[in-house]
């Protein structure tokens, strides 16, 4: 019995030659840890707590504080009535385009595109929007998976606990990678 491997090495010489990058991407993508996990939650508080404010990115334009506001956002979202639903033609657009990108489980690519709602340009406070995020984390430890699971999306309407898990996990490790952490 002959097993076809979708990236046949013979047929996809780009692939062969990123084969790193392209393997790295899918054991990212096959091993999301799952966010609502204490251990998980925890592992992700200790990469923040090693965070300072003299943290430098590898990549983009943000600085540790506006990262950590960034981060916050998607949170915000979520708990706080601080940001108004897109319409219905760019939530359609949204729902279409940037959804599958978002609450898939392949990584982030360093310097995507950022949603003007996500954009943070005004200095902000390094321990303030630190402790805002920890303490997102906890409530949302705190309601655990099933809470989200049909949950609506501000811009995505209902998503899936795994979605869910997808969007808050692979957001906040691709930024803490962005600094080193």
């Amino acid at each position: 019995m002959r097993i076809d491997f979708p990236y046949n090495l013979k047929l996809y010489p780009y692939y062969f030659q990123n084969r790193t990058k392209y393997l790295s991407i899918f054991a990212k993508s096959i091993f999301m840890k799952n966010i609502f996990q204490q251990e998980v939650a925890q592992e992700i508080v200790e990469r923040i707590n090693n965070l300072t404010n003299q943290s430098q990115p590898l990549w983009g334009t943000m600085n540790v504080a506006q990262m950590l506001a960034h981060c916050n956002v998607t949170y915000e979202m979520v708990y706080d009535n601080i940001h108004s639903k897109p319409n219905g033609f760019m939530r359609f657009i949204l729902k279409s385009f940037v959804k599958p990108k978002v609450v898939s489980e392949n990584p982030y690519p360093k310097n995507s595109p950022t949603a003007p709602a996500f954009k943070v340009s005004a200095s902000q406070d390094f321990d303030k929007e630190k402790n805002r995020l920890i303490s997102y984390m906890d409530q949302t430890l705190k309601l655990g998976e099933s809470a989200f699971e049909g949950k609506e999306s501000l811009s995505f309407g209902k998503l899936s606990s795994k979605e869910w898990n997808a969007m808050f996990y692979k957001h906040l490790d691709h930024h803490l990678n962005q600094f080193g952490v």
